[in-house]
């Protein structure tokens, strides 16, 4: 049996929150979606106590949420039980629910307290601790972008943006910042806003994105990518609780229309030494479109570059994540980086000294965050230990000549991950195998759907 955890939390929360009867316990599987189980009050201090189990297989389910029968584990080996354990400082009201509830999150270990090998957070903590060992510590941040839609389908079937009561009207133009657009959805980002505070949620700001009813929240920095990560799925599960509060759907899909922008998902990552200081900042230094960066910062940048194409079935996930790779919507479409520079997917903000980072913008809003945050740490420590120049900085969105190619289909992706020489020592050989598995048997599944478009291209004219 695992370690206990202290039930000085449990206690805490329980003691302040009488009219719970209900807790959730929440496990992030390998697509970045919720899983778990509902524990009454009474047995909640089981969890506390590491005497909470749950098949450990339910952090490689695929997409629809089944086991890949191709894979040697779930059903193959038996599906064994797994310990749960809670994650420190996650237990939480959940101030949407029609009766009193709490929620927390959880990882799953082995018999002897080891984590799991496929627990994301486990993954990212791991990667996270190399880093450590140079000295160094990352600061996150995580900005999420996503759609509001109507519950009510448009013609043929397609999503429709979400019609605004307070307005009277739907959204049909860009308006990318506009405030009126905020206006025509101001009690949904309000309760949003709300929800954040009760939930100890760093939300710091909402803006309008760059189609109709499209929205961006971001979160402030925390120091820990863990803590980040578990503050990216806690808000989506919030914005979607929120939306179907409002009669809306919120959805993270990476691109929902043809011809609107897609949805990302943008990390930023500073790195500080143990007396505070931006290790980007420090070493000698080169400037850039008029910024001075460190030398550990172009190490870093090598590093994303160098790794780039085998993250890529990590930030693009699924079939619909390569659609949202298109020029001209300041989605990147090469491995460039570049200084105050959108159309680059590594782009270096302006800032001071201080708040020196990287901002990484190829993962879309479909991703897992844990495995995306986990990629580019290990591509960060990558740059750094094999200290990895980078090519020369983007200019706009033109790029410098021999960049690498990123794979932009599914298929193409995948063969990448499979091939990558990097990877592998970060996310552990097991799992990055594993991972490869079940996106291959989803990939070659959504492959062998007949979609409409075949019967409007082919069934009367071949």
């Amino acid at each position: 049996m695992p370690k206990a955890s202290t039930m000085s939390e449990a206690d805490a929360f329980l003691a302040a929150n009488p009219g719970v009867k209900t807790i959730e316990l929440l496990l992030p599987d390998m697509c970045g979606i919720l899983r778990g189980k509902r524990l009454t009050r009474n047995s909640f201090k089981k969890l506390y106590s590491g005497s909470v189990r749950t098949p450990g297989s339910l952090y490689i389910l695929d997409v629809t949420g089944q086991n890949v029968p191709t894979m040697r584990a779930g059903i193959t080996d038996g599906d064994p039980d797994k310990f749960c354990l809670p994650a420190p400082g996650t237990l939480k009201p959940v101030p949407w629910a029609q009766q009193p509830l709490g929620q927390v999150l959880g990882s799953m270990t082995e018999d002897d307290g080891a984590p799991l090998y496929s627990d994301p957070r486990a993954i990212l903590s791991a990667t996270a601790a190399r880093l450590g060992e140079l000295g160094l510590k990352p600061s996150v941040a995580i900005e999420q972008e996503f759609y509001l839609l109507d519950t009510k389908r448009g013609p043929g079937g397609a999503p429709q943006p979400a019609f605004s009561e307070r307005s009277g009207y739907r959204q049909s133009t860009t308006q990318v910042a506009g405030m009126e657009e905020l206006y025509d959805f101001e009690s949904f980002l309000a309760e949003v806003a709300r929800c954040c505070e009760i939930q100890g949620l760093p939300a710091e700001a909402a803006s309008k994105e760059y189609a109709p009813g499209q929205y961006e929240i971001n979160l402030h920095y925390v120091a820990g990518a863990v803590t980040a990560c578990d503050h990216a799925v806690m808000l989506k599960r919030v914005i979607k609780a929120v939306a179907r509060r409002h009669g809306l759907v919120a959805s993270f899909m990476a691109k929902p229309f043809e011809e609107t922008a897609g949805s990302g998902t943008h990390v930023h990552v500073s790195l500080y030494d143990d007396d505070g200081a931006n290790a980007f900042a420090k070493g000698a230094r080169q400037e850039i479109n008029g910024m001075k960066v460190g030398e550990a910062l172009l190490h870093a940048a090598g590093g994303l570059i160098a790794c780039m194409a085998e993250s890529m079935a990590i930030f693009a996930p699924n079939a619909n994540s390569y659609r949202r790779f298109r020029p001209g919507l300041f989605v990147p479409v090469s491995p460039s980086w570049g200084v105050n520079n959108r159309s680059a997917g590594i782009r270096i903000p302006p800032s001071d000294d201080q708040a020196l980072r990287i901002e990484h913008r190829n993962a879309g809003a479909d991703t897992n965050p844990y495995l995306a945050t986990a990629a580019i740490l290990a591509g960060i420590h990558h740059g750094l230990t094999a200290k990895i120049d980078p090519p020369p900085a983007s200019d706009g969105d033109r790029d410098p000549e021999g960049l690498p190619e990123l794979p932009l289909d599914w298929h193409t992706a995948l063969d990448r991950f499979r091939d990558g020489a990097i990877l592998p020592f970060y996310l552990g050989e097991k799992y990055h195998g594993i991972y490869e598995v079940v996106r291959r048997y989803e990939c070659e599944a959504f492959k062998a759907r007949i979609q409409p478009l075949d019967y409007e291209w082919y069934l009367r004219t071949v």
